[in-house]
């Protein structure tokens, strides 16, 4: 027993007018891996299928963020607190630094805020698809300063959390499980309008992404310049791909098209030349 007294004495590192010990290491080494294990604990509790069954994928993701910074940040006092670092002195001692640091680091603070508040709030959450400066993505990850989002092009892109949180955003997540999309199509004059509309019809029916058969609507819009002009209206779940439904629906429409006889005008213009 004195051995190990001894032993867990043995003074390794100098720090000012102290030093680290065996002992101080063990507790270090111990509060780390206590605190990854508490943390793999509670996120297998959190993601389990057969527990919390009110949380979605996102909101177990959110909170699960929040108690790892928290447990995280209770670790490290710990372990300066082994170590002889006073917190609330190295706190108060770094008080005017950091204002100085805040001035000169503002954006850097409000995505952390905005970080927070995303976690918290849960307005965003992972695996929503959110349009955000005409560029539809979908949230991979949310962070405390940053958030990982995929675009329609497989492309990863990093958003600071503060332009979700201050701009514009559209959540198309928040929408009911079915959205109202529309293409816009137009046919030459002298072609039979019910025939088109039946045609529209038959094209969008055929793609299994459209969500509600009974729901689908061709309305006859306006006589264009040079063309009947039509619009397909179509409910669809698939609203991250949903540009990728409307060229499928599109090619089958020109194919039905080309079937039916029926012509997609070009721009014409009569010129009269006088003498």
């Amino acid at each position: 027993m004195e051995f190990l007294e001894n032993f867990l004495d043995i003074k390794i590192i100098r720090i000012g007018e102290g030093y680290l010990s065996v002992s101080t290491l063990l507790i270090i080494a111990l509060t780390l891996l206590a605190t990854k294990f508490i943390l793999w604990l509670i996120k297998k509790a959190l993601y389990s299928k057969y527990r919390f069954k009110k949380l979605d994928q996102g909101n177990s993701y959110a909170l699960f963020q929040i108690i790892k910074y928290l447990l995280w940040v209770i670790a490290w006092v710990l372990i300066l607190d082994a170590i002889g670092v006073k917190v609330t002195v190295l706190i108060a001692g770094s008080a005017a630094l950091m204002v100085g640091v805040g001035l000169g680091l503002q954006h850097t603070f409000n995505d952390f805020i905005s970080g927070i508040i995303l976690l918290s709030e849960g307005t965003t959450r992972v695996g929503d698809v959110l349009q955000i400066d005409d560029q539809v993505l979908i949230i991979k990850s949310i962070g405390l300063r940053t958030s990982k989002a995929l675009n329609r092009e497989n492309i990863v892109i990093i958003i600071p959390n503060s332009l979700i949180t201050n701009n514009k955003v559209i959540n198309w997540s928040h929408q009911s499980k079915k959205t109202r999309f529309k293409i816009d199509i137009g046919v030459a004059y002298g072609s039979d309008v019910n025939l088109v509309i039946k045609t529209l019809e038959e094209s969008v029916l055929e793609h299994p992404d459209v969500f509600d058969k009974k729901m689908i609507e061709i309305r006859f819009v306006n006589f264009g310049n040079s063309s009947l002009d039509f619009e397909v209206l179509f409910f669809s779940k698939n609203v991250f791909r949903i540009e990728r439904v409307k060229s499928d629906i599109r090619k089958i429409i020109i194919q039905k098209f080309i079937e039916n006889s029926i012509k997609i005008p070009f721009p014409q213009i009569d010129l009269h030349l006088k003498n």
